[in-house]
């Protein structure tokens, strides 16, 4: 029996994660969340209800379930503020005892947001497509030890003292580099310090409090953000987010061992997608692509930007299968692909006239491959209430045969809408 799960993206994030995750939280009694920030987003529908959430994990939508924010998460004191203000109006339910934000979380600031801003222009025409929100100046001062953590947020000494330098040394970048006069840090300090008050009774050491979990026979379950291609380090470099979304995020961002880890499940979406530059084999910058995003409603949540939109490419898959030790797949928007004649799988690249399942490092490699496709028939039925792999279609029934052959990993759960409901669960990771 499976006690701690971790749910990664198999792909460039945008996978339905926010819906695995929400049906995962039914069975798992602390959703805990290991990096990244606001530039995430994840949709949950409900029944009718459809819930955005940035920072908070999903798991905050059941009645009895700690959440936490980890240590891997920077955090805008100012989103996670609103954020909860409105998952109140919706009647949830938030408070100390089932929201947790790690002292050792660092904290993004105004700072961080404008440097994130004017690099991104000065960019022009070799744009990383950054979401704006001051991520990864965050994680660079974090990198530089000039960042300051939640910890530190709260002592309203230390915060101004360490503001003002900081402050200082942006608005020197700010006026040379970029002609922009920069911040005031008095305005700041004064603005930050009401917030901090705010968050002050949900701020803890999160590292003690999920082991004491662990001990007390806890299921937890691992929330990540974004997908294994924007991993910093496992990405496709530059056009990457700025932590570690494969599975040594979880360890760090939370400070767990592997062995508190029982079993991965991948999300792998049915079709890929792609926000912002860089190479994309299977692309299909034509109608089939236009297709998938409108039937799939392919627009960031965060950013509300149109995603790129391709066929399913098992060479990434794959490798994500390989680099984090994945063990089970959620399939997601099985039923986008309701209606398509004929559907095709990326099953392996050629690269300079050879056939490749390897993914390459580099970009410059990555932007010389070729998709090899298989091509299979597709199916007009609308599969949304099936509740078994029996139920659905034959040549759905074979199209998932083959990835599942492809991938190698069976099945947990396959999702066939929007829905909460709207899942077929082949196993409970959980039972």
């Amino acid at each position: 029996m499976a006690k701690n799960v971790a749910v990664i993206g198999s792909q460039w994030g945008d996978e339905g994660k926010g819906k695995i995750v929400d049906l995962l939280s039914e069975k798992a009694d602390v959703i805990a969340r290991a990096q990244g920030g606001n530039n995430a987003g994840h949709t949950v529908v409900v029944g009718e209800k459809k819930s955005i959430l940035h920072l908070i994990p999903s798991g905050i939508l059941h009645e009895g379930k700690v959440c936490i924010i980890g240590n891997g998460v920077v955090v805008d004191p100012k989103v996670i503020l609103q954020e909860m203000d409105e998952l109140k109006g919706q009647g949830v339910k938030i408070g100390p005892e089932n929201l947790l934000i790690s002292k050792r979380a660092h904290v993004i600031l105004p700072y961080h947001i404008l440097m994130d801003k004017l690099s991104e222009r000065s960019r022009k025409k070799e744009k990383i497509g950054t979401t704006g929100r001051g991520i990864g100046p965050a994680y660079s001062c974090k990198a530089s030890r000039t960042g300051i953590r939640m910890g530190d947020f709260l002592d309203k000494e230390l915060f101004t003292i360490i503001l003002k330098k900081n402050i200082e040394r942006f608005n020197r970048t700010f006026s040379a580099s970029f002609g922009d006069p920069g911040l005031e840090p008095l305005g700041i300090a004064e603005d930050f310090s009401e917030i901090a008050e705010q968050l002050r009774p949900f701020v803890k050491d999160t590292v003690g409090r999920i082991h004491e979990l662990f001990d007390e026979g806890r299921k937890v379950l691992y929330e990540g953000a974004q997908g294994s291609f924007l991993d910093i380090d496992h990405g496709t470099y530059p056009y990457v987010t700025s932590s570690n979304s494969t599975i040594g995020g979880i360890c760090t961002g939370l400070g767990v061992p592997p062995q508190r880890i029982d079993e991965v499940v991948g999300i792998v979406k049915a079709y890929t997608t792609r926000v912002g530059k860089g190479p994309f084999p299977a692309e299909q910058d034509n109608g089939v692509g236009e297709s998938l995003r409108d039937k799939g409603g392919e627009y960031g949540a965060t950013t509300g930007r149109p995603r790129r939109c391709g066929w399913l490419d098992m060479v990434m898959v794959k490798h994500a299968i390989k680099v984090n030790g994945i063990t089970a797949m959620a399939f997601t928007k099985l039923d986008v692909l309701s209606g398509l004649d004929r559907i095709k799988v990326c099953v392996a690249y050629e690269y300079e006239g050879k056939k490749t399942m390897q993914f390459p490092a580099r970009l410059k490699e990555l932007e010389k491959c070729r998709p090899v496709y298989e091509e299979m028939d597709g199916w007009k039925e609308d599969v949304s209430s099936a509740k078994t792999i029996e139920d659905l279609p034959e040549n759905a029934r074979k199209y998932l045969d083959r990835i599942r052959e492809l991938a190698g990993i069976d099945y947990a759960y396959i999702s066939v809408g929007k829905r909460r409901s709207e899942t077929i669960i082949v196993r409970d990771v959980f039972a």
